[in-house]
């Protein structure tokens, strides 16, 4: 009898095991889903507070250049192009025809420029007409007039909205004969 009841204690102490068993895998499971929530959680306020840190860090960057924009200097007819007599030592008659466009950064300078085409055309007739055909065979005359150029219409855009606005003058056809 006595092994009876030892037997019947050990196996009630293995039920009893395999009940305290089951409670710990429930305990480990409840504990390890809390620290899991706890893990997710704990990265998406780190998520959300680095996306501010990270805009913090984009306002201190340098900003990147806006947009280049270019506007094409058209004549009082609407030609896209100059056709001007340029004189030469030779005594002949020689023609030069320029296609010109402003580049600009910025949209309100583009609504000046198309505002006072007029006045830039006239402004660069008069220098495009002072040059002489030997000067503009060289390259050195070609980049002189293009910078002399660029000067001009800063000037007109600097009379008329108060800064220069034109960053760079392209001739995007130069041909003479």
């Amino acid at each position: 009898m006595a092994d009876e009841s030892a037997d019947a204690v050990a196996g009630e102490a293995t039920e009893g095991n395999k009940k305290g068993l089951g409670k710990l895998k429930l305990i480990i499971i409840a504990v390890a889903g809390v620290l899991l929530a706890a893990i997710i959680g704990g990265g998406v306020a780190m998520f959300l507070v680095g996306s501010d840190d990270s805009a913090d860090a984009e306002k201190a960057a340098p900003d990147k250049p806006a947009r280049a924009l270019y506007t094409k200097i058209r004549t009082l007819e609407g030609s896209p192009y100059f056709t001007i007599v340029v004189p030469s030592k030779d005594g002949r008659t020689h023609y030069m025809q320029l296609y010109v466009e402003a580049k600009s950064r910025d949209s309100e300078v583009v609504a000046a420029l198309t505002k006072h085409m007029p006045k830039i055309v006239s402004v660069l007739n008069q220098l495009f007409s002072s040059e002489s055909f030997d000067e503009m065979r060289t390259m050195e005359g070609k980049v002189k007039l293009q910078q002399d150029a660029l000067a001009a219409i800063q000037g007109v855009m600097q009379a008329k909205i108060g800064k220069p606005g034109v960053e760079k003058i392209l001739f995007t056809g130069f041909v003479m004969q």
